[in-house]
């Protein structure tokens, strides 16, 4: 579910590696590979977790820019005329 989600809502290429694994652990489940199921569980979870954390930091950053382009611009929209 987290490897879909990160893929649909945040970093694609991430995304898309993390369902990849995510597929391979039913299937390593079912051959009786205990140990290549978990390690690629882990995969498909760091995966996940990398995904969401650089929309994160790409979240910030473009809320920082948003708030210091309105800021920087609030004090010269001024339009010359006054009452």
């Amino acid at each position: 579910m987290w490897a879909i989600l990160t893929t649909i809502f945040c970093c694609l290429p991430l995304g898309v590696v993390s369902i990849v694994y995510a597929a391979q652990v039913n299937s390593k489940w079912a051959m009786g590979d205990v140990n290549g199921a978990m390690e690629s569980s882990k995969n498909a979870r760091n995966f996940a977790i990398i995904s969401a954390v650089i929309w994160a930091v790409i979240g910030v950053i473009w809320i920082i820019v948003v708030v210091l382009g309105a800021a920087l611009s609030g004090g010269s929209s001024s339009s010359g005329s006054s009452l």
